[in-house]
């Protein structure tokens, strides 16, 4: 419905209409009108088509690490522990130059989770307030924003592991564990 026309000037073309829409004295017409307006606006997915990009994209994300593990492993000669950190290191760098380049938002958009579960959306989510707010410096911009989204979860992450470990040790002082 076209919320602009000559006989219907609209919600958003009347204040009168707009100050009826938000108080409660709106009547029957009115509220069917906003009720197909925000039916036809608002998105629709098809969660089965979402869940199916979600794991082809990540399935590509983990296919790319084991490949880098099969490398570092095999031609290169590494222990498993080593080729897991430079596979690791490699797929964040790759994570932080797509975000560098723009494109990484939209592989989130098509992938969804399955772009921002693996470490790299989690280097996205760190890299990416960097990257909008360096305009404002190296301190205020990069510096206070670098862990807008992250800073929560490496700031649980510490406390509970700190938390946990103390609980530990009091038990293995008092013969617990």
């Amino acid at each position: 419905m076209d919320f602009k026309t000559a006989e219907n000037p609209g919600l958003s073309g009347n204040p009168e209409r707009i100050r009826k829409c938000e108080g409660k004295n709106m009547d029957e017409q009115t509220k069917q009108e906003y009720q197909e307006y925000v039916k036809e606006v608002t998105p629709t997915h098809n969660l089965w088509l979402q869940m199916a990009k979600a794991f082809l994209v990540g399935g590509i994300i983990c296919t790319v690490g084991q490949c880098i593990l099969n490398y570092a492993t095999n031609t290169m000669g590494l222990d498993k522990e080593t080729a897991g950190g430079w596979c690791s290191l490699l797929l964040i760098l790759c994570s932080i130059l797509l975000t560098g380049f723009n494109l990484y938002p939209s592989i989130v958009k098509f992938g969804g989770a399955g772009a921002l579960v693996p470490i790299t959306g989690f280097a996205n989510s760190v890299a990416a307030p960097a990257i909008e707010f360096k305009k404002e410096g190296q301190v205020f911009g990069i510096g206070c924003k670098i862990f807008t989204i992250a800073g929560p979860v490496i700031l649980y992450g510490i406390f509970t592991s700190w938390v946990l470990g103390l609980g530990y040790w009091i038990g293995k002082m008092l013969g617990l564990i």
